[in-house]
């Protein structure tokens, strides 16, 4: 059996494997996602497709602060074309064929052009990003809810990406010296790798074809080890932040939404029509209504798709009026506590085949309620993010729990409910006196 086929085989393999593994984390993922309440979010779809276009596509959030927004911009558009180039390579790995789509003549040459001079852009913005963290530290970098894995998956993800960009150069300048000691002209144009590494033309020709196949392999297996790392990086809303614009809440962003629960209640006390006793309309289930969220079961499947999609790039934190006058609340560390608690509830199903419980909640052993009644409701985090998570969201449903089912308010919030209750208003003083002030 020859070398090529051998090849081809592997390269078969890992491929896939490859998919293989990324069908079985996506499948995980949507399962995880399905554990919370589902939520009608298709309504006004011309709409929806306009705000993907604009803020997934677009990356319009992301020009707030022009310079990181420009360089995000350069890496996110650079990544995605070069790796078009993946088909040629899918194609000669398969088939045992080179440059397989030379037969593109003067496009062709305009593609690898294009490619290498992205691929040099992408290497400058990463370099950029990894020394604003790491020299210039950023405060939003820094923030204790990014120490550990957070901190250092963030850097991984520049070297990972800096890694490819850099194989993929040489690969094409290995290529091109191999070709002209061999008197042929290789296909494309190469206005980066043929200039930033002259020095190959003094290597042996067998050096060069092995340099070639070595960073042409690293490359390949390099983008297949990427697409499973998303999994367990930040870096998932690659994948994730198209669905996540997609399904946000369109409705103003001060209008929080009713509990369905209480709204009923309420419509029948005001309902002169109403029989307090009638049967309810719809069959009645064993499972008790729960007021707010004390789980991720709790919360809806759009709240556990923004905390699958957090970037962890800390601009609602940065933008949060409570985290910047030091209190304990981290819009950030919000989602990334959601997000651990369903990955331990995912892990308890995978062990077990269901979920037993474990004891844990997310409210309580996860999130506190010092962070959240830190919560101005000020709507500052859900702007600041460049793919519209909603951490206010999950805020509110997990205070109402504490105030609806546990009565666990702070004491002046409970003093102005109990002053609404008795004086209909949240002052302490009954409705005759309101207008004294006038006297």
């Amino acid at each position: 059996m020859s070398i090529s086929i051998i090849s081809q085989i592997f390269f078969a393999f890992a491929l896939i494997v490859g998919f293989g593994f990324f069908i079985r984390n996506v499948r995980k993922i949507w399962r995880n996602i399905r554990l919370a309440r589902p939520i009608d979010r298709t309504d006004r779809p011309a709409e929806r497709w306009k705000l993907m276009a604009r803020v997934a596509l677009g990356q319009s959030k992301m020009t707030v602060r022009p310079i990181a927004g420009f360089l995000h911009i350069l890496v996110y558009l650079g990544f995605l074309i070069i790796n078009l180039e993946m088909l040629e390579i899918m194609v000669d790995g398969l088939f045992g064929t080179h440059r397989a789509f030379a037969f593109m003549g003067g496009f062709y040459d305009f593609l690898i052009a294009s490619f290498e001079i992205l691929a040099a852009l992408v290497i400058i913005s990463v370099t950029v990003f990894w020394i604003r963290r790491n020299w210039v530290r950023v405060r939003r970098f820094w923030l204790g809810d990014l120490r550990g894995w957070p901190k250092l998956d963030a850097d991984i993800i520049l070297y990972i990406e800096f890694a490819l960009m850099l194989a993929f150069l040489v690969m094409n300048a290995a290529d091109y010296y191999a070709h002209q000691k061999q008197g042929i002209d290789l296909p494309g144009a190469y206005p980066v790798s043929a200039y930033l590494f002259t020095f190959f033309q003094n290597f042996s020709l067998p050096a060069l074809q092995f340099l070639e196949r070595v960073a042409w392999w690293f490359h390949i297996l390099g983008v297949l080890f990427f697409m499973n790392y998303l999994y367990y990086s930040k870096h998932l809303h690659i994948l994730l932040a198209f669905p996540n614009v997609w399904f946000a809440k369109l409705q103003p962003k001060g209008q929080f939404t009713n509990l369905e629960s209480v709204k009923r209640e309420v419509e029948m006390m005001l309902d002169p029509s109403a029989d307090p006793y009638a049967a309810p309309a719809e069959p009645a289930t064993t499972e008790v209504e729960r007021f707010g969220a004390q789980d991720i079961f709790d919360l809806n499947q759009v709240q556990l798709l923004n905390a699958y999609t957090c970037t962890e790039c800390g601009r609602c934190s940065a933008e949060c009026p409570a985290n910047i006058t030091g209190k304990k609340l981290s819009p950030r560390k919000i989602m990334m506590d959601t997000r651990d608690r369903v990955e331990e509830v995912g892990r308890i199903i995978d062990a077990k085949g269901k979920f037993e419980d474990d004891g844990k909640r997310l409210l309580g052993d996860y999130i506190t309620a010092e962070e959240l009644w830190a919560c101005t409701t000020c709507n500052a985090c859900v702007q600041a993010c460049p793919i519209n998570i909603d951490p206010l969201s999950i805020i509110i449903d997990l205070r109402r729990f504490l105030v609806m089912e546990e009565s666990a308010a702070p004491m002046e919030l409970n003093l102005m409910m109990q002053n609404v209750e008795n004086n209909g208003a949240p002052w302490q003083f009954n409705n005759a006196d309101r207008l004294n002030w006038a006297d």
